[in-house]
């Protein structure tokens, strides 16, 4: 067992996913001892959460920063492209908003696509994806993306195992002609620990206000723990590239990986006027690049 392994399962050293297949998501009592280890699993190396006040006063001065951003991509005539992969639950759809909350819409979009319809099925695999890429002057947000081929269609059945292959292989291929043709490409991929994100689908199956997100693909995903770490082996094995590289956010804290992802895009580009104090750096203890993240390299 590699190191990934190890701290992608997070349930400690040697404990599979396996030893939770027994957890029932409609018990109304989280068990105490997934309560016990949620927020340190995976590896994760803080022991508390960042609070909503100290949440607020970073956020803000970073979300002024995102609207210097967009616009010196609106007057440059930049197309940034950013995508948000990883675990079920692990925080994508709230980091979109904490990016989005303040941005012109009219240039900044999120895409969240539903399974294809019949006609999109018997397009190129890339097809759907494409028509959502920006024009000069936009910012577009995946709220999953073509990756769902390397993670939840590969898991589920979805698709065959020469799909996997045929995709794995030309990802890279897709990605350098987007990068080349001048498009800024992020891809941010969410990482949280086995207790972590059986807290948070407890949270969903219990909390009236959050039920809507609880799907019978998120139910499946409970015992499937070993086959997703397997294909994010492969995912950073194959698809994380010079041209595309992948950066790795550990989201046991939701708040501050949210401040973090936004950090890491604010870095990545110079813009008119930027704080670069309060931009800062991302936090080496939770940030990363590529599988060497997760190796401990």
């Amino acid at each position: 067992m590699t190191k990934a392994d190890k701290a992608g399962r997070g349930g400690g050293p040697g404990k599979r996913a396996s030893g939770y297949k027994g957890f029932n998501l409609d018990e109304p009592e989280l068990p105490d001892d997934i309560k016990e280890k949620a927020l340190t699993s995976g590896g994760y190396p803080y022991d508390k959460k960042l609070k909503k006040g100290p949440y607020a006063d970073e956020l803000e001065p970073l979300q002024i920063e995102l609207l210097k951003l967009q616009a010196h991509v609106q007057k440059q005539g930049e197309r940034i492209v950013v995508l948000l992969e990883g675990r079920d639950a692990a925080g994508k759809g709230g980091t979109i908003n904490a990016i989005m909350q303040h941005l012109n819409p009219r240039h900044a979009h999120a895409v969240a696509l539903t399974k294809p319809t019949q006609t999109e099925a018997g397009q190129w695999y890339f097809q759907r994806y494409a028509a959502h890429l920006p024009t000069k002057g936009d910012l577009v947000l995946f709220d999953r993306s073509w990756y769902n081929r390397a993670g939840v269609e590969r898991v589920m059945g979805f698709c065959s195992p020469e799909q996997v292959e045929v995709f794995l292989r030309e990802a890279p291929q897709f990605e350098g002609m987007l990068v080349r043709d001048g498009i800024r490409l992020f891809k941010f991929f969410l990482t949280i620990g086995r207790e972590a994100q059986l807290e948070r689908f407890h949270e969903r199956r219990h909390d009236p206000l959050k039920q809507w997100k609880l799907t019978d693909i998120d139910r499946a995903a409970i015992g499937k723990w070993d086959a997703y770490t397997e294909a994010q082996e492969d995912l950073f094995r194959f698809t994380h590239t010079s041209a595309a590289p992948w950066t790795a956010i550990r989201f046991n804290d939701q708040r501050r990986g949210r401040l973090e992802a936004i950090r890491v895009l604010l870095s990545a580009i110079d813009y008119k006027d930027k704080d670069k104090k309060v931009v800062g750096k991302p936090d080496p203890k939770i940030v990363g690049s590529g599988p060497g993240f997760f190796d401990g390299e």
